[in-house]
Order: C-alpha cells, then structure tokens, then sequence
C-alpha cells in the first residue's frame, strides 16, 4: 500500500517537470534551465517532505503496534506468573496440611500405644494385688489421655487461618485507558 503513495508522488513529480519542459520549449538557454531547475526544485523539496512524512508515519504505526503487541505480552506473562504462583502457594499449603495430618497421626498412635501401655500396667498392679497404685495409674492416664483427646479435638477444628493471594495486583493499562 505504500508503494502506491510513493508511486503517485514520483508520477506528480514527472508530470510537473515535463510540464515545465513543455512550457519552456524552445532552445535551451541558461535563462530557460532557471526557469526549469527552480520550479523543479522547489517541487522536489516537497514531494522528499511528502515522503518523509509518510515514512515517519509507517514507522511510527509499526513502533505502536509492535508496543501494543509487546504490552499484550507481558500482561500474560504476568497473568500467568501470578497463576502460577497461586497454584504452587495452593500445593505447598495442601502439602503442608497432609503432612500435618501424617505426623499427627503417628504422634496419635504413639501416644494411645504409650497410654495402652500405662492402662495395661495399672490392670497389672490390680491383679498383683497392689490395688491402689493399680487404680491411680489407672485413673491418671484415663485423665491424661482424656485431656489429650479434648486437645486433639480443639486443634482438628481450628484450621489454618486462610491467606488471601491476589491473582491480579493492579488493572493491565490497556483496560485502565477504556474505562477512563
């Protein structure tokens, strides 16, 4: 499409010289080349500014595009890094909470094994005829383990406080400039 808008001015150009040589038709003095060249000249130095002009502004729609292009760009790269961030903050918290849950449960066991063990020795006593250590080995491990299973009961319904993650920080520039 440029080529036509320089073609046309190269033609204009052509026209006028030819024009000019016409007018001037006759015998080539150095009176009738002033005559020619300063015209000529004159028109010249417009159909270069023409040009120019229409060069400055080529160059200045594919600067613009190319800008816009590269503005499009980053905002998703940005979109997608903040996905991205959201997701592996999603996977670390839901591995630390399964991790959690694992190490609660091994803690559980060991416990209600070492309580077992406390119950099992009281029964022991009982038999052995040592009545009353067996009873409060008995009684103080039922407490112990009914304190920790109250406890255990309290820290399963209190979570982990929730922490909001913007996915999007700020309005990309190009919506900012529509809803102006």
């Amino acid at each position: 499409m440029k080529l036509l808008q320089y073609f046309f001015g190269i033609v204009i150009a052509q026209l006028a010289l030819f024009s000019l040589v016409l007018l001037n038709s006759g015998t080539l003095t150095a009176e009738s080349l002033l005559r020619i060249g300063v015209p000529a000249l004159f028109i010249a130095l417009v159909i270069a500014f023409w040009f120019n002009s229409i060069a400055r502004h080529h160059s200045k729609d594919v600067v613009s595009a190319a800008k816009e292009e590269f503005a499009s760009e980053r905002e998703k790269i940005k979109i997608n890094a903040e996905r991205a961030k959201m997701r592996v903050h999603k996977e670390a918290q839901k591995k630390i909470i399964k991790e959690t849950t694992k190490a609660h449960a091994k803690a559980n066991f060991k416990v209600g094994a070492a309580f077992a063990g406390l119950i099992g020795v009281g029964a022991l006593f009982v038999m052995a005829q040592m009545v009353t250590a067996g009873l409060l080995v008995i009684s103080a491990s039922a407490g112990a383990m009914g304190g920790y299973y109250l406890r255990s009961k309290r820290d399963r319904y209190r979570e982990l406080p929730a922490i909001e993650v913007k996915a999007i920080e700020n309005k990309p520039k190009k919506l900012e400039k529509k809803d102006a």
